[in-house]
């Protein structure tokens, strides 16, 4: 895993177009841009002036000053939806109806209904649709699940998995605003949740399991009511718990660590493993022994092998991405519902319809 791929490059390249041109569609493009298997071919905004600022940066040939112009191109076979949480379900369907392959940015929606609603309508378009957890398409993950699956953790019986930063409080920013579904728990709680519920399918030879009781507390902002930080406890049927937290107002250890029976496993950079050509380590703990560190290279960017992914499920013809499947997301969605209803976070969209 740490060489270099020597796979020959594909014959043709997947045509990509991105929706929105906010920091993570920039992200995203340079991604493509590193991988084998696509090419950014165009990128659509609310105003043309925005999309052509962005194609010239990155060396896209085609600005479109709408969404919908962007979806109506014929030279783009998938797009990649980088626009707020609330809009996700409008622009998949809408995406789909064009005849799409999509990857949307996390969460896929607001709640499991809206995600419901989603893969509906890219079943009925026969387009493929993945939630995008780009961590999931890293080596460092495969490896952390064929850890567990080895039986060199022994019985796993805990899994403690965080995800939090500290943002300057501003009630006009997305990560604030109860319209623009912010708050920890939908930015990037559905990180230590998808990978609590990874661990736990990994252990009984399962791809996830989902929580059979959520239990948590948080603090919410007096104004907003959004949740600036909180954690959970989720408690699985194998007996496995997980203690998860979020926040978007405290700093904190986000890592995931494992504990079995006989060792476990700290995996220090789960959600961003090798960013800025770092090489991403999982240590293994053993009781009386040295701790074992496990050097975690990766021959593409993080973004390129998520984009690597899809192109790979696409071709093969299928309508399922491996590295995070329609039915995962909806179990992820379901656990982050639980999570959100205990602690009293609510948003428009759950009172409205998609």
């Amino acid at each position: 895993m740490g060489s270099k791929s020597t796979e020959a490059a594909p014959a043709r390249r997947i045509r990509w177009g991105i929706i929105g041109t906010g920091g993570i569609a920039q992200t995203f493009a340079r991604g493509v841009a590193a991988s084998q298997t696509g090419v950014v071919v165009g990128v659509g905004s609310r105003g043309l002036a925005s999309a052509r600022a962005f194609a010239e940066r990155n060396g896209i040939g085609r600005a479109h000053g709408s969404y919908e112009e962007l979806l109506a191109d014929p030279e783009i076979e998938s797009v990649y939806i980088a626009t707020p949480h609330p809009s996700h379900c409008e622009w998949t369907i809408k995406a789909a109806r064009a005849g799409k392959h999509i990857l949307c940015e996390k969460p896929i929606g607001m709640n499991t209904r809206e995600a419901e609603v989603m893969f509906a309508a890219t079943r009925e378009a026969g387009v493929l649709l993945m939630e995008a957890f780009m961590y999931r398409c890293h080596p460092q993950t495969r490896k952390t699940v064929e850890l567990v699956r080895s039986g060199v953790l022994g019985t796993i019986g805990s899994v403690q998995a965080t995800f939090s930063f500290n943002s300057p409080a501003d009630l006009s920013s997305r990560l604030w605003s109860r319209e623009l579904g912010g708050g920890g728990i939908l930015d990037v709680g559905g990180y230590p949740v998808s990978f609590a519920r990874l661990i736990a399918g990994a252990a009984v030879g399962q791809p996830f399991l989902d929580p059979i009781d959520v239990r948590a507390v948080g603090a919410l902002h007096p104004t907003t009511t959004i949740d600036v930080y909180t954690a959970a406890v989720l408690r699985f049927q194998s007996g496995m718990i997980a203690q998860v937290a979020t926040g978007v107002g405290l700093y904190q250890d986000s890592s995931v660590r494992i504990f079995g029976s006989r060792a476990w496993l700290h995996v220090i950079e789960p959600w961003l493993p090798g960013v800025g050509g770092r090489v991403a380590r999982l240590v293994l703990y053993r009781e009386g022994e040295a701790a074992e560190e496990i050097p975690m290279e990766a021959a593409h960017s993080l973004y390129a092998l998520e984009a690597d992914a899809f192109a790979r499920a696409l071709w093969a013809g299928s309508r399922s991405v491996p590295e995070m499947s329609p039915e995962d997301t909806l179990g992820n969605m379901q656990t982050l519902d639980r999570w959100r209803s205990e602690i009293g976070v609510t948003y428009p969209a759950d009172q409205g319809r998609p």
